[in-house]
């Protein structure tokens, strides 16, 4: 048997935003404004409705965006913070973004992490996660975001990361809101 080449690659329109753009985001507001800008669109091309990026702590340079890749690769584990975090390890040539010796990376992320992604962001060596709208946002509109701990921001935070909440968070909500409205695949 012959098992199949599993890669994942962001669309193209992605790189298509970033062309001829200032790439250093120095506020929360300006982070989280390109990550919703990123899901936005990319629900409007037939993903899903959450966006993600990876920016150096110190420069606020972005490093990797991410976007929810799920519908269109059909695996269900290609979340928008997967996408950035695989793309921003890539990058790095590392695993363990706290081993690249280059700085400190924050998440940034349209929605809170699920389970899924909340398990992955120690091991990938983050220091901030930035959050627009609440898990509870995704799951009103009928996401599945798995069991995930009641304490999940004090859990982060013991393990020296940073957690910030609600930024931008209408304008995050706002996205979910018109990818239900507008009858897409939930999951």
């Amino acid at each position: 048997m012959k098992f199949p080449i599993v890669t994942f690659e962001l669309p193209a329109w992605v790189n298509g935003i970033f062309s001829g753009r200032n790439t250093y985001f120095l506020t929360p507001e300006q982070k989280m404004s390109l990550v919703i800008h990123l899901a936005q669109q990319n629900s409007q091309r037939g993903g899903g409705p959450f966006g993600a990026a990876i920016f150096d702590m110190d420069t606020g340079q972005l490093l990797a965006p991410g976007v929810n890749l799920v519908v269109p690769t059909a695996c269900s584990v290609a979340h928008a913070e997967m996408i950035a975090i695989m793309v921003a390890q890539k990058i790095l040539g590392t695993y363990d973004l706290t081993s690249a010796g280059s700085g400190r990376y924050e998440l940034v992320t349209s929605s809170e992490p699920c389970a899924q992604c909340f398990g992955a962001i120690p091991w990938a060596g983050l220091s901030r996660l930035t959050c627009g709208a609440p898990a509870s946002a995704a799951e009103d509109i009928g996401f599945d975001e798995g069991p995930k701990p009641h304490n999940w921001v004090e859990e982060l935070e013991n393990r020296k990361i940073e957690v910030v909440q609600d930024v931008l968070l209408d304008e995050a909500r706002a996205i979910l809101n018109d990818y239900k409205a507008n009858s897409r695949t939930m999951y």
